[in-house]
Order: C-alpha cells, then sequence, then structure tokens
C-alpha cells in the first residue's frame, strides 16, 4: 500500500532545490493544491521564488508556512546514498531535505488534501506560505511576502511552520517564540607600524582587549518565564598583514547577540556603544538585525497543538524558544499567532540526513488535526 506523505517527500529530495532554487518543487506542491480548490498567487522576488495559497470563507485564517529550500550536501562521496535519490532504509527515509524540510511540506500538503476531502465547505480560511529563501539570505521570500499580505491588509489569525523542531519524539518539542538575533561589525582603528617601534603605532588589538573582556563577560538581562537569558558571541576577529613584524592599523570584529524579548536592539545598542566610549576607542560599529523575538503564549492556536500531539503522540509537548532563526519571525511581526511543530532534527544540515518514515505520517495527522480544531 502506498503512503501519499511518503510519496510526495520523496518527490521533493529529488529536487536539487539548494538555495535560494526551487527546483521544481513548488510546482508539485502547486498542483496538489489547485486540485482541491486553492487559489495559487504567485509572489516571485528577484531569484526566489514564493506563493501564497488559500482556500476557505470568511471564518480565521490557518496558514502553513515553509521552505522548499535546502542546504548544500557538501562532498556528495560522503553519504551512503546520493542525497538527492531519496532512500528508505530501515524505516528512514534518507536524503537531503527530508527533515528540513520537505518532509513537513509533505505532511502539510496531505493533510490540507485530507481536511478538504472531509470539510468541504470549512468556514475558515486554509492558506500556504511557501518560499524558496528560508536557508540562504532570507531577503526575497517570507519576508517580502508578508510585506505583500500587510500591504493590503490580509489578517492571519493562526500560522504553523513546520520547522524541525522535534528532539527525540516527533511533538515533544513546540516553539512557541524565537530569540531575536543581530550582528555587531566592528572596526577599531589604530595607527600601523613597526613591532620594535610601538611608540610610533598603536595596536587596535591591545586597545581592544580590556573592553573584549568586559564584552564577553557583561550579564545583558536574565531571561524570563519563556526565554533563556541574552547571550553573546564573537564569531569573526581579524587583524594584522600576516607578517610578525607588523603592528596591525584595524582589528575587526564580528559578534552576534541572541536576545530575549527583556532585552531590545535599542538598549543592546546603546549598551555596547557606551562599552566602546569608556574605553576610549577609535571605532566604527555597523549593525544587522536579522529578526526581532516573538512569543506565541497559550491561546487558541498553542492549545490546538498540543491536542493534537496529546492525541496523536500520546506526550505533552514543551513550549520552548531555543535554537536559531526560523521565518516565524516575519509571520509574527503580522499579529499572528506562529508555532513551529515539525520532525526530529536530529540529522538536519547533515550528512545522511533523514527521518522515520512514520514521523511524517503522524505529523500530517497532527496537522490535519489542528486544521479541524481552528477553521471547521
Amino acid at each position: 500500500m502506498t503512503c501519499p506523505v511518503l510519496e510526495l517527500t520523496q518527490q521533493l529530495i529529488k529536487c536539487r532545490s539548494v538555495s535560494p532554487e526551487d527546483a521544481g518543487c513548488q510546482d508539485l506542491l502547486i498542483d496538489r493544491l489547485k486540485a482541491v480548490g486553492f487559489t495559487i498567487e504567485d509572489m516571485t522576488f528577484g531569484d526566489t521564488r514564493n506563493f501564497w495559497a488559500y482556500r476557505g470563507g470568511n471564518g480565521p485564517t490557518l496558514a502553513f508556512a515553509g521552505h522548499t529550500d535546502v542546504v548544500p550536501s557538501g562532498d556528495e562521496s560522503k553519504w551512503t546514498n546520493p542525497p538527492y535519490e531519496p532512500t528508505l532504509r530501515d524505516g528512514m527515509i534518507y536524503g537531503r531535505g527530508a527533515a528540513d524540510m520537505k518532509g513537513s511540506l509533505a505532511a502539510m500538503v496531505v493533510a490540507a488534501e485530507r481536511f478538504v476531502e472531509a470539510n468541504p465547505d470549512h468556514q475558515g480560511r486554509l492558506a500556504f506560505l511557501i518560499t524558496s529563501d528560508e536557508e540562504a539570505s532570507a531577503v526575497n521570500g517570507t519576508v517580502k511576502v508578508v510585506e505583500q499580505l500587510t500591504a493590503r491588509k490580509e489578517k492571519v489569525e493562526y500560522c504553523l511552520v513546520g520547522e524541525p523542531s522535534s528532539t527525540e519524539r516527533v511533538g515533544d518539542v513546540v516553539k512557541n517564540g524565537r530569540r531575536g538575533s543581530m550582528t555587531g561589525n566592528l572596526y577599531i582603528h589604530g595607527i600601523q607600524g613597526h613591532v620594535a617601534y610601538p611608540h610610533l603605532a598603536d595596536n587596535p588589538i591591545h586597545k581592544a582587549a580590556p573592553m573584549l573582556h568586559e564584552l564577553v563577560n557583561e550579564i545583558w538581562d536574565e531571561g524570563n518565564e519563556f526565554f533563556p537569558p541574552t547571550s553573546m558571541q564573537i564569531a569573526n576577529m581579524a587583524a594584522g598583514t600576516g607578517s610578525n613584524n607588523v603592528i596591525p592599523g584595524e582589528l575587526y570584529v564580528q559578534f552576534n547577540f541572541r536576545f530575549s524579548t527583556e532585552s531590545t536592539v535599542e538598549s543592546i545598542k546603546a549598551r555596547v556603544k557606551d562599552l566602546l566610549d569608556r574605553h576610549q576607542l577609535n571605532y566604527k560599529l555597523e549593525w544587522n538585525v536579522s529578526g526581532l523575538p516573538f512569543l506565541t503564549p497559550r491561546g487558541h492556536l498553542v492549545d490546538a497543538v498540543i491536542n493534537a500531539i496529546e492525541h496523536y503522540g500520546e506526550i505533552t509537548p514543551q513550549l520552548l524558544t531555543t535554537g536559531g532563526t526560523s521565518d516565524g519571525r516575519f509571520i509574527a511581526q503580522m499579529g499572528t499567532q506562529v508555532v513551529e511543530l515539525g520532525p526530529v532534527n536530529a540529522t538536519i544540515h547533515k550528512v545522511d540526513e533523514c527521518v522515520h518514515a512514520a514521523d511524517l505520517q503522524l505529523l500530517s495527522r497532527m496537522y490535519q488535526r489542528i486544521m479541524e480544531q481552528l477553521i471547521v
């Protein structure tokens, strides 16, 4: 007996959709959704293909969001089977994107097909927001679709993102929020010179060292019941000419904040500026904010997700906000309740990425039950 979720997952894995390429994935999804009455809007921006699909009446909107792009496979010779040739082995389906997140996409679409067959006249609106630019720059993907929807005053009450949120069993973790992310690119200016004549130079590494010590040891906030404390990590440093007898003229330091709702972009910027100024450094600092923190507390969406997991998974999920960013950060800016529920994330971005085949079928049933609770 064939399994629609596994069949569609395999079809998607065969598409070599390395970000921001879609490589035919969205055509597969669109054909399935059109067949059950969805209206499809192409929302391509630049090099990124996106679409918005919807079906239903005037009730609240439940959107399922996901991405068809994947990270590069790396050295394909290190894979047990070629990464774009889906392989079923010992109950697992292997292939790039199996867990992140082509399996989720298949589970969503098959859930929608079953839901529509059982509820052809559902009162609420069922929607899909699909991008091919999540794993790379995330510039022309979900953020642009959200801008379009916001400009025309679309209302999306609920959104489920199919990112692989689970850790050991499907549904053991649901992400009901994410930390914000912002990166500082700091250039500390000195005066280049000969190491034998330090009085004629100004070493920016030496000047910056006390400041960097404080930056690393600073407590930014204590977090709260939903978020861990804000963290800061230095990601890159560069200085020097490569010669052992030249004092560098500039030090470059790149650092990233993952911040809770206890801190803001403005408060972090102000505290870093104060630190730099107190150490009387000659510097230039550029900021890039890639996402703001968001939180979806208990309510209709979270309760429906918990109910579906308890019903089919027979476990009660943890609600966590840990991990990296996701496209949920853009959707939440619409005032939408957003959660992430997807397969086990143990092998994402790795060689031999895989997911339990049975987990995808279970996930599809959970998605369908969430639809039944929110938009029937």
